[in-house]
């Protein structure tokens, strides 16, 4: 039976199965991209049974709405644990080399070659959660403006592949407002 979609404040019935599909799902969606998502091949990706797949996810619908939570919740707890203990301006640097990380290393990243129109629309809701927990960051006036303009930034780079990713932190310091020497 599939399990209700949780928020980031429930605990999983059974973390390791549920995060081995989650983590196959980012593969599988990398690969096919999510119109030809197959739940027979995220099963196979994660080394479960179909019906172990169907017991966490009544369907695709029901898989691709907790991966959207998934991902949300890596970024929300990524941010917080690099910024964790810090203040200020290392505080706000730590997450700006937070997102180039992530951005870098996340292999469900490329989605955007495969189907930019999905991704195009899932930016629509994706891009308000980052800018709001970007702004807890920034404080002061321009505090809204330095987060969506970094977000938006950040947007580009994962939509156009360009010659300036080597420049990619040195544009979000820049958008918040980061003076480096």
């Amino acid at each position: 039976m599939n399990q209700p979609a949780r928020d980031a404040t429930d605990v999983p019935e059974d973390t390791s199965t549920r995060h081995r599909i989650l983590v196959a799902t980012a593969e599988v969606l990398g690969r096919s991209g999510q119109t030809k998502l197959s739940l027979s091949e995220v099963a196979l990706q994660a080394g479960v049974s179909r019906p172990t797949l169907y017991r966490w996810f009544a369907d695709k619908q029901a898989l691709l709405e907790a991966f959207g939570i998934y991902e949300r919740e890596m970024f929300e707890t990524g941010i917080a644990k690099a910024t964790a203990g810090l203040r200020g301006t290392e505080r706000v640097d730590a997450a700006m080399r937070f997102i180039v990380e992530y951005q870098q290393s996340y292999s469900g990243v490329r989605l955007v070659d495969i189907e930019p129109e999905v991704v195009i629309s899932r930016l629509a809701h994706i891009i308000p959660s980052m800018r709001g927990q970007l702004e807890k960051l920034l404080p002061g006036a321009n505090g809204a403006v330095k987060a969506a303009t970094a977000i938006r930034v950040a947007v580009s780079h994962y939509i156009v592949r360009a010659d300036d990713d080597d420049q990619f932190l040195a544009q979000l310091r820049h958008a918040v407002g980061i003076k480096t020497s």
